[in-house]
C-alpha cells in the first residue's frame, strides 16, 4: 500500500470515530497529503463541522496571513501540508465565553489518531498551533517560552524540528501585543528558513508559474 493510500485509510477510519460523548461532530479532518510538514490545532470551531476544514473561520484567517506572509498561499498550504489537531471534533461552547477546552480525557482518546498520522508521515517539522499542541511536545508555561525558538526532539526514533506558533484566535490578544508579537515574527522567521518550508515554498512559486 502506498503511502497516500494509507493516509486516506486511516482517515477513512477517524472519520468514523465516535469515541468522546461530549464532542460534537462531524470529525474535522485535512486533505490526505503526505507531507514533511504537520501542522496541528487544538481542536475544530463551529463553523468548521459546516465547512468541512480545519482553520476555516476566523482564526484560519489570520493563520493564513501569517503563512502568506513567508510566501505559501492558503491553496498551496492546504495542498501540500498534513492538517491535523490534539481533536477532531467540536468541543462546544464554554459557558463562560469562546469554545470548551478539551478536558485531558478527550486529548488522551484522541492521541492515538495523531500518533499514528506521525509514523505514516515521519515529518521533519511539526508546526503546533496554540498551548494545547505545544503541550503535547513539550511543557509549556508561558507561551513567551517557547514561541519564537525551535526545538528538536525525538519521536518514536524521529528527530523532528518544532516550531511552535501562538493560536490566531480573534479573542487571543498574546499575538497582536509585546512580546507576543515580536516572537511571533520571530517564529516565522525561523519557519521562512527552514528547508521543508523552502522546499514548500519552492512547490507553490513552481506551481503558480
Amino acid at each position: 500500500m502506498s503511502n497516500i493510500e494509507s493516509i486516506k485509510e486511516h482517515q477513512n477510519r477517524l472519520r468514523g470515530c465516535k469515541s468522546c460523548p461530549k464532542m460534537i461532530p462531524p470529525v474535522i479532518i485535512g486533505q490526505p497529503v503526505y507531507s514533511e510538514i504537520l501542522l496541528i490545532g487544538q481542536a475544530p470551531g463551529d463553523k468548521e463541522g459546516e465547512l468541512g476544514r480545519p482553520f476555516a473561520w476566523t482564526a484560519g484567517k489570520t493563520l493564513f496571513k501569517w503563512f502568506e506572509s513567508i510566501g505559501v498561499t492558503e491553496c498551496d498550504f492546504r495542498k501540500q501540508v498534513y492538517m491535523a489537531a490534539v481533536c477532531r471534533c467540536f468541543p462546544g461552547k464554554n459557558p463562560k465565553g469562546g469554545d470548551r477546552v478539551p478536558n485531558k480525557k478527550e486529548v488522551d482518546t484522541c492521541s492515538p489518531w495523531l500518533n499514528r498520522e506521525i509514523e505514516l508521515l515521519q515529518p521533519n517539522l511539526i508546526l503546533p498551533v496554540g498551548k494545547l499542541a505545544i503541550s503535547r511536545f513539550m511543557p509549556v508555561n508561558k507561551l513567551a517560552e517557547v514561541i519564537g525558538r525551535k526545538f528538536q526532539l525525538n519521536i518514536n526514533g524521529l528527530a523532528v524540528d518544532i516550531i511552535p506558533l501562538p493560536h490566531p484566535s480573534g479573542a487571543s490578544t498574546w499575538h497582536r501585543m509585546s512580546p507576543g508579537k515580536e516572537l511571533l515574527k520571530q517564529a516565522l522567521n525561523l519557519l521562512a528558513k527552514h528547508e521543508s518550508w523552502k522546499n514548500l515554498s519552492k512547490m507553490s512559486t513552481d506551481e503558480h508559474r
